[in-house]
């Protein structure tokens, strides 16, 4: 009975002994395995992309655009050549924006030319109503200009830029692939040409946002609605379908 318990004592110990080994093994394997990197950008969590937006994706950012309009001390209001130029710039702003941001006019504080600035905001105001911005469009603020000459007056917003794709990776064997997959390159330079030839990059983000529609036809269809009229426009004599119910 003693050899034998001696024996189940040593195969307990030898199994034991096994098994933290094998144990240890495991743990070596597993630290090893999430040391490793892959170098592809194309793979993502075990999974391939297929998709060229998302093997080569735009990055589409936000830039500020300044205007400076500089004031000199004893002026009152802008010139038209000041005048001009900011029309221009809101004519841009208008074009490659959209309306995706808001104007921001900060204002010189505490300068020698405090006063003829705030002469000179009041038409860039105006301006800008007349051009059809609304209150709700436009933000003034001041910062701090003490001690310097004549600081400007900064009109400015927020631009969407477009970052197009590094193309050019030959990397592949486009000869022998056995996973039938996507060579590296693929879709590359249509997603390079998108982003420079982009009007507006805002767009690459979402939908443009719509202005009310007109109210003044609903108001008027509703109405015959209600009063139990007929709510479809009414024809002239020429829009009229002639119906000639005479045999040939």
């Amino acid at each position: 009975m003693t050899a034998r318990n001696a024996m189940r004592t040593c195969g307990t110990r030898g199994a034991r002994s096994l098994a933290s080994r094998l144990i240890v093994a495991s743990g070596v394997a597993l630290a090893l395995a999430g040391c490793k990197t892959t170098d592809d950008p194309t793979r993502v969590a075990g999974w391939t992309l297929i998709d060229s937006s998302q093997r080569h994706p735009i990055l589409v950012s936000q830039e500020p655009t300044t205007h400076l309009i500089r004031v000199r001390s004893g002026s009152n209001g802008l010139s038209a050549s000041q005048r001009a130029q900011l029309v221009a710039f809101i004519n841009h702003y208008r074009a490659t924006d959209s309306g995706n941001s808001r104007l921001v006019v900060t204002v010189p504080s505490g300068a020698a030319n405090e006063v003829a600035a705030m002469y000179a905001v009041g038409e860039v105001r105006s301006l800008l109503n007349e051009h059809g911005f609304d209150q709700a469009s436009i933000s003034v603020e001041a910062y701090s200009a003490e001690g310097a000459g004549d600081p400007p007056i900064r009109v400015s917003y927020l631009r969407y830029v477009a970052e197009p794709p590094q193309c050019g990776d030959w990397s592949a064997n486009l000869a022998y692939d056995p996973m039938n997959l996507p060579y590296p390159n693929l879709g590359c330079s249509q997603q390079r040409n998108l982003a420079v030839m982009v009007a507006n990059p805002a767009d690459l983000l979402g939908p443009r946002s719509e202005t009310a529609r007109s109210g003044e036809r609903r108001d008027q269809v509703w109405g015959k609605y209600i009063t139990g009229q007929p709510t479809g426009a009414r024809k002239s004599v020429d829009e009229r379908v002639n119906r000639d119910n005479s045999s040939n």
